[in-house]
Order: structure tokens, then C-alpha cells, then sequence
């Protein structure tokens, strides 16, 4: 019998020493200055670009990856590095998951490459499915989605809140109601493709943290997409939508689809920022010296220490797990892509808050990272579904129970 292992293999350990000598050299550098611009930071992602770590070629790559871990081995690296610029590198993935999640293998082909583009000439995406008044409940969105069937076209109207790259990106994939009476059984998924009138920017937000990632509304004023656009096509909306009126349907929809093969990535991005934090911590409770002794001999130090070195290293196997079920297209039985996203999002936040702690007034200046990292880390209960709806997932899968 084969001895169980959690060693990885050769190609995981160069991807990681890859990824994280790029985060070292390229993004440590830049995070401050991009995190005070509150800007895109685009010749970072044309030297990503270079390196062939924002590319068509290593999202596949990662695709066909047998164990699922590429992605959260490369999230946990360049996040690492710094959120607000790995956000900006990988954020169009969340667009590409929509597509791959979606649509047919000839709109993947179509619409994946055009959202990266290449060296010298790079482009985005963006994923656009929260709205202003509907958040986390996915059931009251109102952008609408009408088909004009003289000219085989969709027409959407609404408004996009929180999309990263939104207004920017050359391509858009947007969530909308195709069936009111049906709720989130009655939603689509569309690509808007670039230069599409009555396609705009709103407001864009300047944050609290992540604050080198573009985040703005996206304002659609009857938008006119054609029916190939439509991911999955019109047949199979129309078969879904026969399905669940006859109450044979999934009560899936196009957005959790999405957020479903994105938790577990998520998750590794917010361990990322805690394993940053805890470094920076453990450096500075050796070398800091307070009543004749370093402070990492008191046991008050040592304890937080102990303790956030624990809840990374737990929080990974989680988001490991997740994503090596997604990959082998096991389900969520206990809907475990929501407990690595709720653990390692939640460990974020605790860890980074003790490293402030443990570093002191220095902690709460700018002249150290742990700062940037707490302000980074809080994003991460509450952005792809809080720590409540993670609990809401979690506890309505365990228990079997409509809990509201």
C-alpha cells in the first residue's frame, strides 16, 4: 500500500520558489508606492507579463494541474508579496473562472485569451456580479438581461457594484436576471465584449486596503451583446430555465459557480498575508530587545506566535483540501470551499492584528508592512461572501436545515 504524503512534488516546489522570487523582487519593492498611488499598477503586471506569470499560457497550465494546488501554491506566494498588486495581477482570473465556469469550450477559447492580451499590449477582465442594493444576496439582483430575438441579441440595463477591473477591463462577464420569478435559478452569465456602447465606469473606490487593485461600479445602459455571448448559449439557458419552473432544476446560478471554484484560491491569498505578518512578527520578537532580552523570550510574545504559526499552517491544509476536491470534482459535501475561505480569511485578520501587536508603536506606522497587511487582510471576511454567509453555507450543509 502507497504511504499517504503531503510532500509536493518537484514542479509544485518550483512553481512556489518561482512565484515567490517574483513577489520578493518585483512586488515588495512596488507595494508601497502603488498602496499610497491607489493606482493600477501596470508596469508591475507588464513585468508579471514578462515573467509569464500573468498569461493565457500558465492559466492553463494551472488547469490541467492533476492535484488542484497550483493556484493556491501561486495565490499564497504572490499574496505574499503584496494583496493590493496581486489582486491587480490575478483579478481578471475571477472573469476567466466565469467563462470556464459557464460557457462552452469555443467561448472559453474566444473570450480567455482576450483577457490578457501580451507583453506590450496586456488586457483585463472583470468579473461583475454584486449590485448596490443586493451584496451578498444574490436573489435581489435587478440588472436585467431581455432578449431581442428579431436580431439575436441581449439587452442589459443595471448597475455593477465592487467589480475588480471593472470600467477598465477590455472584457466583462456580467451576471443577470433573465427570469424574475425565478430567482438566482433565473440568472445568466453574459460577456461584454471591448468597446461595447453603453458600457461604463461609476465610481470607483478608494479603500481601506488592496488599495493598488482597481474596484469601481459598472453602469450598463442597454447594453446590446450578441446571442453568442450568452455563456452556455440560448439552448441550454432555455432547458435550465424549463427545469426549474417544473421544479426539476438545480438551484445553483451562474454567479456561486463562479465563487465556488474561486474560494479555495481566496483563501490562499488571505494565508498569504498572514504568513507575511507572522514573518515580519517572528523577525522582530528575535531582534527586539526589551528589560535585557529579546521579547520573543517572554512567554506573552511566544504564545502569539505559537498560535498564529498554527492557524496558518491549518488554514492551508483547508484551502489545499478544497481545491484538490474541486480538481478531482468531488463535492462539497460540508461545503468545504467555504470553511478554507472562512478559516484563512479570519486567520488573516487575527494574525496580522497580533503581529501590530507584537511590534507595537512600530506596528501601527507605515515604516513597517504589518500595517499595509492588516489593512490588506480584513478584505478577506468580507468580499466573495462575508464570514456570515460562509457560516450560512457551512451550517445549512451540515445540518440539512433551511437556516435563515
Amino acid at each position: 500500500m502507497t504511504e499517504p504524503s503531503f510532500d509536493l512534488g518537484q514542479d509544485h516546489l518550483d512553481l512556489r520558489d518561482w512565484v515567490h522570487q517574483f513577489a520578493a523582487d518585483v512586488v515588495r519593492p512596488a507595494a508601497a508606492e502603488w498602496d499610497e498611488k491607489e493606482e493600477f499598477p501596470w508596469p508591475v503586471l507588464e513585468e508579471a507579463a514578462k515573467a509569464g506569470l500573468y498569461s493565457i499560457d500558465f492559466i492553463v497550465a494551472q488547469a490541467v494541474d492533476e492535484t488542484g494546488l497550483g493556484f493556491p501554491i501561486t495565490m499564497e506566494e504572490l499574496f505574499w508579496g503584496d494583496a493590493g498588486i496581486g489582486l491587480s495581477i490575478v483579478g481578471t482570473s475571477l472573469a476567466a473562472a466565469g467563462v470556464r465556469a459557464n460557457g462552452t469550450d469555443e467561448q472559453v477559447a474566444e473570450w480567455v485569451p482576450q483577457m490578457y492580451g501580451e507583453p506590450g499590449d496586456l488586457k483585463l477582465g472583470a468579473f461583475c456580479s454584486s449590485e448596490p442594493d443586493a451584496g451578498s444576496d444574490v436573489g435581489a439582483m435587478r440588472t436585467r438581461a431581455t432578449y431581442d430575438e428579431a436580431n439575436d441579441e441581449w439587452v442589459l440595463n443595471g448597475t455593477k457594484t465592487w467589480a475588480t477591473n471593472g470600467g477598465i477591463a477590455d472584457v466583462h462577464v456580467v451576471t443577470a436576471v433573465v427570469d424574475p420569478d425565478l430567482r438566482t435559478r433565473g440568472q445568466a452569465s453574459f460577456v461584454v465584449p471591448p468597446g461595447t456602447k453603453g458600457l461604463s465606469q461609476g465610481q470607483k473606490f478608494h479603500k481601506h486596503g488592496i488599495r493598488a487593485s482597481h474596484t469601481a461600479e459598472v453602469v450598463l445602459d442597454n447594453v446590446r451583446v450578441p446571442g453568442r455571448c450568452l455563456l452556455g448559449g440560448k439552448e441550454k439557458l432555455d432547458a435550465r430555465l424549463a427545469r426549474a419552473r417544473d421544479g426539476s432544476g438545480a438551484r445553483g446560478n451562474a454567479s456561486m459557480a463562479t465563487f465556488e471554484r474561486t474560494r479555495p484560491a481566496v483563501g490562499a491569498q488571505a494565508i498569504g498575508i498572514a504568513r507575511a505578518a507572522y514573518e515580519v512578527a517572528l523577525d522582530y520578537a528575535k531582534t527586539r530587545e526589551q528589560f535585557g532580552k529579546p521579547i520573543i523570550e517572554n512567554q506573552a510574545i511566544a504564545f502569539k506566535l505559537a498560535d498564529m504559526a498554527t492557524s496558518i499552517e491549518a488554514s492551508r491544509l483547508l484551502v489545499w483540501r478544497a481545491a484538490w476536491m474541486a480538481r478531482q470534482g468531488k463535492k462539497f459535501e460540508k461545503a468545504e470551499g467555504s470553511m478554507s475561505k472562512l478559516f484563512a480569511g479570519e486567520t488573516a485578520v487575527k494574525v496580522t492584528t497580533e503581529a501590530m501587536q507584537i511590534l507595537g508603536g512600530n506596528g501601527f506606522t507605515r515604516e513597517y508592512p504589518v500595517e499595509r497587511f492588516s489593512r490588506d487582510a480584513k478584505i478577506y471576511t468580507i468580499f466573495e461572501g462575508t464570514s456570515e454567509i460562509q457560516r450560512l453555507v457551512i451550517a445549512r450543509s451540515v445540518s440539512g436545515a433551511p437556516i435563515r
